[in-house]
């Protein structure tokens, strides 16, 4: 006996430890690398939303509050705003964690628009699931 398919969650949770390789030569986080984790935060959320391949579109309203040391947790929850015809957008808030203490403060945020796609990389409509009206890809139908 199989269970039902999960719907999809209404948020997408990341941790990430900051090692010296990700830093900068302050020995904070670097920016691209903090760019390529909301990133990557942003596309699961949105392919676990569409349930289908995504890409993304634009990178907007990055903001960098306060820096994240090496050796301190980043964790990010990314939750999809909006759903349109053919794409989502996501925001991810990123709070930074001292291990030893336990602090926890807002460190960065960032959205990002996401446009689901087919096999040859053109946009493909989301439609909601006829149950949940969670999106579903059409061609999960």
């Amino acid at each position: 006996m199989s269970s039902p398919t999960p719907l999809p969650p209404d948020e997408t949770r990341f941790v990430e430890m900051v090692f010296p390789e990700q830093a900068n030569h302050y020995g904070a986080l670097f920016a691209g690398s903090a760019l390529a984790l909301l990133s990557k935060a942003a596309f699961v959320a949105a392919s676990r939303r569409a349930r289908n391949d995504v890409v993304m579109a634009r990178s907007e309203a990055t903001d960098f509050h306060t820096p994240v040391r090496v050796g301190e947790l980043l964790d990010m929850v990314a939750r999809v705003i909006r759903v349109g015809r053919t794409s989502l957008t996501v925001e991810v808030e990123g709070v930074a964690e001292t291990l030893s203490t336990g602090a926890r403060r807002p460190a960065l945020n960032g959205r990002f628009e996401m446009v689901a796609v087919d096999a040859e990389g053109r946009p493909r409509p989301i439609t909601l699931h006829p149950c949940s009206g969670a999106p579903v890809s059409a061609a999960a139908q």
